[in-house]
């Protein structure tokens, strides 16, 4: 593997443990004594079977999931989570509530109105997404709060988790999860594409409690229904094979780093150094997320002089430092610091953020 690997801060497709890659690297020709690459061999195979079987194992081990928690792969991102959710769980008087706090919980809100009652029980939206709105106009009745747990486009995430009742919580944890250890118990149902810290993009990981699993409505297209691939362990189809392998990969490696809680203090450690390098200028740099909401997995800024933010993206790159640029809906510089993104790669960036604001500022 080449020594020039770049430090890669985009928000995902995202950087992947050298390891993982290197694993995937030596069998990429010859799997398990195959003599086949993973992704030519059947997925009834025994040896693609306990790929898929240890997938599961090691998500369980890591997240602490219980037995009453069903662990499926499927397709189609979390973008298709937002129709899967409500079109499973609403209808016939069923309702639900959605917290906004990004355009990616809008999508999802909006996406549920197709199928049933839904109602906005909280934004943040009036203050430009900027905060966590702790506050939530709770329905005691509704099937689920539907939230996102870090917003990638403002960089801001929960650092708690609201006290919902007994309404199960469903959240969308595409660019959070497997960052910390958090509580599933309130969780009725999470989704999370892989492309930020578990693998590749191509295949959603959902874990879904057995209640939330017996509420889903029985009339909804076969593959389209959490029950189907409930039943079928994840395998009614042909699964995203080199995608669950390579998230495989990523989370033997994270186990082998000592688990969430080691994981949880590097990213802690990481968020820090780069927020301390932007409160140092506050004439120069500015951060878009409120304090008490700051996210430790993607952190969002801006020059204050905006003319200079092409200057800094390009020289940034000049240096190995990829992927800065902010959302095309929000501008500005966007750096994701994913499990995968080492402290070296956070510390060169701090290095060119002092840089450039002594030359500049």
């Amino acid at each position: 593997m080449s020594t020039q690997r770049v430090h890669n801060f985009y928000a995902g497709p995202a950087t992947l443990p050298a390891s993982a890659l290197e694993r995937a690297q030596r069998e990429l020709l010859d799997f398990s004594g195959t003599g086949m690459s993973v992704m030519e061999i059947s997925h009834r195979s025994k040896e693609y079977e306990a790929v898929h079987r240890e997938a599961q194992a090691l998500l369980r081990e890591l997240l602490a999931i219980p037995e009453n928690y069903h662990v499926l792969f499927l397709q189609g991102g979390a973008s298709l989570q937002f129709a899967m959710v409500p079109m499973n769980l609403l209808g016939d008087g069923v309702k639900a509530d959605y917290v906004l706090t990004d355009d990616w919980s809008k999508k999802a809100f909006q996406e549920a109105k197709r199928f049933g009652e839904v109602r906005e029980a909280a934004s943040s939206e009036n203050t430009g997404f900027d905060r966590i709105p702790w506050q939530i106009d709770r329905d005691p009745e509704a099937a689920y709060v539907h939230l996102t747990s870090n917003n990638t486009l403002f960089g801001t995430q929960y650092q708690t988790f609201p006290d919902t009742g007994d309404v199960p919580l469903v959240a969308d944890m595409s660019s959070d999860i497997g960052s910390r250890p958090f509580d599933l118990a309130p969780f009725g149902l999470i989704y999370a594409g892989a492309q930020k810290n578990l693998g590749p993009a191509g295949v959603t990981v959902v874990i879904l409690r057995d209640d939330m699993l017996a509420r889903c409505r029985d009339d909804v297209a076969t593959m389209l229904s959490y029950a189907t691939h409930a039943k079928h362990d994840s395998l009614y189809n042909t699964p995203p094979a080199f995608a669950i392998y390579m998230l495989r990969n990523v989370l033997d490696v994270m186990r082998q780093a000592g688990g969430l809680a080691e994981i949880a203090r590097r990213n802690r450690e990481k968020a820090a150094l780069l927020y301390d390098a932007i409160d140092r200028h506050p004439d120069f740099y500015r951060g878009h997320a409120h304090l008490d909401s700051r996210s430790t997995m993607t952190v969002t800024f801006r020059l204050r002089q905006e003319e200079l933010e092409g200057g800094f993206l390009a020289q940034a790159e000049e240096k190995g430092l990829v992927g800065l640029k902010g959302h095309r809906s929000v501008g500005g510089m966007r750096a994701s610091l994913y499990n995968a993104m080492a402290i070296e790669g956070v510390q060169a960036l701090v290095d060119h953020l002092e840089r450039f604001a002594k030359k500049h500022g």
